[in-house]
């Protein structure tokens, strides 16, 4: 087993990263972060660093709702080096808010399709945390999070059913270019971004070979990619694996289709810790705060 450590410094917008020696380096940092791009926070330079993503914020177990400011605000306090997923749906009146579901009833005390509500109706409407209990949060706008995101957390957009246009300006009317990254399914949704904000970072789906030629095949610079591999690295998937790597590519899995799904925390941590032998660049979660006090615990046994 590769055996990791994990090491807590400055870097641009993230502090959290884990080198290989197992002895512990630094403590959290709270300085102000610095403008670095994003296409240097994210490169892979063969360090063994580890970059946790809060998949729709910090929501799993907890009195936050998903995609909630409130609970991205919670996370980017307990996490040094925290990004992440938030999912942008549009109103009935085309106002872009966040939403995982097209429809209310999961995650909030409404009911119906998210579409059929304009903002101003939304406003009585309060989210659900993961437990259904009716929280006193509203649904945020993709604009505010934006705004108090910068200097503090890089969103990772997910796509949903928001025209490309429309998210380029709001990205642009944020000034928000170098502090966003885009999730996309294709080499052709990278290309129409990349040609209007080229200092944008994309987190690219680059599970085959066949995705991996489709991003060739676009000519987008690969340093302006972070790659999702899937929910784990393997002897299967090693070898793709590798070509991202030697272009310098970080690698992304994702935890909350398989072991988020485990009742208990103990049962995570089990399987946490086995996915670290598979030495993922980035961890994509469900329970950001959990996973980070996880690996402090490894930090400080090791």
């Amino acid at each position: 087993m590769k055996h990791k450590q994990f090491t807590v410094f400055s870097l641009a917008f993230f502090s959290l990263l884990f080198s290989q020696c197992m002895q512990p380096q630094g403590e959290k940092n709270t300085d102000t972060v610095n403008e670095e791009p994003l296409q240097q926070v994210f490169k892979y330079t063969g360090d063994g660093s580890v970059i946790i993503s809060g998949h729709r914020g910090a929501w799993r177990n907890s009195i936050y709702p998903d995609n909630s400011l409130e609970g991205m605000q919670y996370a980017a306090e307990k996490v040094s080096g925290v990004f992440f997923e938030i999912d942008p749906r549009l109103t009935k009146d085309s106002v872009i808010v966040l939403m995982h579901d097209a429809i209310l009833d999961r995650t909030t005390n409404g009911t119906g399709k998210l579409v059929d509500y304009t903002f101003e109706e939304l406003d009585t409407i309060r989210l659900k945390d993961d437990h259904g209990n009716t929280t006193a949060f509203k649904i945020p706008t993709l604009e505010e999070v934006i705004r108090w995101s910068i200097g503090r957390a890089v969103m990772n957009l997910d796509r949903k059913d928001v025209p490309h246009e429309m998210i380029v300006d709001l990205i642009k009317k944020c000034n928000a270019e170098r502090h966003i990254m885009l999730t996309v399914h294709s080499g052709a949704q990278a290309r129409y971004y990349y040609d209007r904000l080229p200092e944008v970072m994309f987190s690219a789906h680059i599970r085959n070979q066949k995705e991996y030629e489709d991003y060739v095949i676009s000519g987008v610079p690969w340093e302006s990619m972070i790659a999702y591999v899937g929910p784990t690295i393997n002897e299967k998937n090693r070898e793709l694996v590798d070509k991202l790597h030697a272009h310098g590519i970080k690698c992304m899995v994702s935890f909350s289709p398989t072991h988020d799904r485990l009742e208990s925390a103990e049962e995570r941590a089990v399987k946490y810790e086995e996915e670290l032998s598979g030495c993922p660049d980035i961890i994509e979660t469900d329970y950001p705060v959990e996973l980070w006090e996880l690996l402090c615990k490894i930090q400080g046994k090791k």
